[in-house]
């Protein structure tokens, strides 16, 4: 059975969705962007700033349901420049230095709010 999950330490959804929804044993994530949970757009910020505020997003909406970076099974990275992957890699390592999940990651044409950046994940629960 579905269920919603939603913490105060990420940025609140604002649309028809939700942080992460989970079965029970699967978690996955909505799409986070360097929004900070106090609503502070960070879309002129280096890509390192970014890619951090995105993850720590990630981070906090997992640590709601007792899970962290090591139950992460898959994340999807969407850029608005690929030119920006080695930076992003850079950061996104020290997030997931230990038996990285999967990852793909991807150029696209755009992004909310005009960010460099949107990560979502997909972690286990059991």
């Amino acid at each position: 059975m579905k269920r919603i999950i939603s913490t105060d330490d990420a940025p609140a959804a604002v649309g028809a969705y939700s942080q992460a929804t989970t079965d029970g044993s699967l978690l996955f994530t909505a799409g986070q962007i360097p929004l900070t949970p106090d609503g502070e757009l960070l879309a002129d910020a280096d890509m390192t700033t970014q890619t951090e505020q995105a993850l720590d997003n990630i981070m906090a909406v997992l640590a709601e349901e007792g899970a962290d970076a090591g139950d992460v099974l898959k994340v999807t990275v969407l850029l608005d420049d690929i030119e920006d992957f080695d930076e992003m890699n850079e950061t996104y390592a020290t997030y997931f230095d230990d038996e990285p999940p999967a990852r793909s990651a991807f150029e696209v044409a755009n992004l909310p709010k005009g960010v460099g950046i949107e990560i979502e994940a997909i972690a286990s629960l059991e």
